[in-house]
């Protein structure tokens, strides 16, 4: 990994093309195509020169490992990386719900709390027993 001047971060747009080539160890042209073809998404400067992070450089280096090392073509490796973006997003996303699901649990428990607390003490409920009378008109008095 390539180092960072102070401030930036592993996202930060901040190596021209030329420097980002010899850090991933790939001629400039390479990375012009895997530009072109979608696999790295460099920034751009405002002159419209491609600005590549420290995440990209890895990126291209990913790239290459698979295409050279594993014989993956430049299809697969496309794939690949949107599948793992894919796992990426939906992996913060999952994280993102557990966190609102916990949140959620405690504003029910203290809800739930509240409520049990506004009990009013001085009542106490009573069981009572409760019996049935059947009642049967008595027949008329004969004549």
């Amino acid at each position: 990994m390539p180092r960072l001047p102070a401030g930036a971060d592993l996202d930060s747009p901040i190596f021209v093309i030329s420097v980002a080539a010899e850090l991933a160890g790939l001629h400039a042209q390479t990375l012009r195509g895997y530009d072109r073809l979608g696999l790295v998404r460099p920034g751009r400067s405002a002159g419209g020169g491609r600005r590549y992070s420290a995440r990209d450089i890895a990126l291209l280096r990913e790239v290459q490992r698979l295409s050279q090392d594993e014989g993956v073509n430049l299809a697969g490796v496309k794939r690949i990386i949107e599948l793992e973006r894919t796992v990426d997003e939906l992996r913060a996303q999952v994280a993102q719900l557990l966190d609102e699901l916990v949140a959620a649990r405690a504003a029910a428990e203290q809800a739930a709390a509240a409520v049990h607390a506004s009990y009013r003490r001085d009542l106490v409920p009573i069981r009572r027993q409760t019996s049935v009378t059947v009642w049967r008109a008595a027949p008329p008095p004969e004549r």
